[in-house]
């Protein structure tokens, strides 16, 4: 049985195990609710805030700011709903900025994302409306309306295409490209030989045609070193004085000269002629004198074969070739 002493004592224990939990409580609490905290509004209209309740996180990029302090509708406007959130005082918001409604996780739940501004737009004033941005649900719920269209739209014109014995066509049109790849792959193995050679000659003809663009290199590069060099400089210089010789020249007495030059070549020319025609007239004299002489002598060979006393005899000739050449 319990005595005096220990009952007061467990009553103590009571006490002050009490007053501990107070002590915290009260401190959690004032830490939580006598924060002070800056007020906004966030308005949505015709987006749904299911998933979305009191006390669901607000955050900024990712970092915790505040929590949603209410939710009710407007009634002036029955599809447009108002949050109110309190963020940490001094959280700088801009007037750009835009209020996303995101899922935690696969609970469900929604929580309130501030995302976006600038440094040049001004900071928003508490009580003022944050503009509100989209919901994932609603994004995902319009991208899967706009994939549902496409799909619609490819179902229609599959059907379209496959229509009205199109189909038919379409497996005829797949039958002829079969066999014309068939026949294209038969010729092609008949013809492996006949290739080959061709590719092989092409691969000459491509190195001789790298040799030839060598060459032309080369004759380039000899062209481009006499132009960059001084002996193109040496004959354009040449050139030059040779012209500037040709003006300073007297044009006149060079003419008259070879007006006399030619006047002389004209005159041995003449003298020549009339040499040539004398020597040919003297020559025309002593060919006729050796025919005749030719003639005689002739006929005394055959006066002496027919008789050759005639050597010791002797005979007198008329017209003798001696008193011919007397006169």
């Amino acid at each position: 049985m319990r005595t005096h002493a220990q009952k007061v004592r467990f009553a103590i224990f009571i006490i002050i195990t009490t007053l501990t939990l107070i002590g915290l409580l009260a401190v959690v609490t004032s830490q939580r609710f006598l924060k002070k905290k800056d007020i906004y509004y966030i308005a949505y209209e015709n987006v749904s805030v299911s998933g979305l309740e009191i006390g669901s996180p607000v955050k900024y990029l990712g970092l915790r700011i505040g929590t949603v302090e209410d939710i009710r509708i407007d009634p002036e406007h029955v599809n447009r709903i108002i949050l109110k959130v309190a963020v940490n005082r001094g959280t700088p918001i801009k007037a750009d900025s835009r209020a996303d409604l995101v899922n935690v996780g696969i609970t469900g739940l929604k929580m309130v994302e501030i995302r976006g501004g600038t440094e040049k737009t001004p900071l928003l004033k508490p009580g003022e409306y944050i503009p509100a941005g989209t919901s994932i649900t609603e994004q995902i719920t319009g991208k899967a309306e706009v994939i549902a269209n496409k799909i619609e739209l490819l179902l229609n014109n599959l059907n379209a295409f496959t229509a009205n014995g199109k189909l038919d066509r379409l497996l005829v049109m797949a039958d002829h490209v079969s066999r014309t790849f068939q026949n294209i792959d038969l010729v092609v193995t008949e013809n492996r030989a006949n290739l080959a050679a061709t590719l092989e000659w092409t691969n000459r003809v491509g190195s001789k045609l790298d040799s030839v663009a060598e060459q032309l290199n080369q004759t380039v590069a000899a062209i481009n070193a006499i132009v960059a060099g001084d002996t193109l400089h040496e004959i354009l210089a040449g050139a030059q004085e040779i012209s500037r010789k040709l003006k300073k020249a007297n044009i006149l007495q060079l003419i008259d000269g070879l007006g006399e030059l030619v006047q002389r070549t004209n005159n041995i020319l003449s003298r020549v002629d009339y040499d040539l025609a004398r020597g040919s007239e003297s020559f025309n004299r002593s060919m006729s004198k050796l025919d005749e002489a030719l003639t005689n002598l002739m006929e005394t060979s055959e006066l002496i074969n027919q008789d050759p006393s005639i050597l010791i005899r002797g005979t007198k000739f008329k017209n003798a070739p001696d008193k011919i050449l007397e006169k």
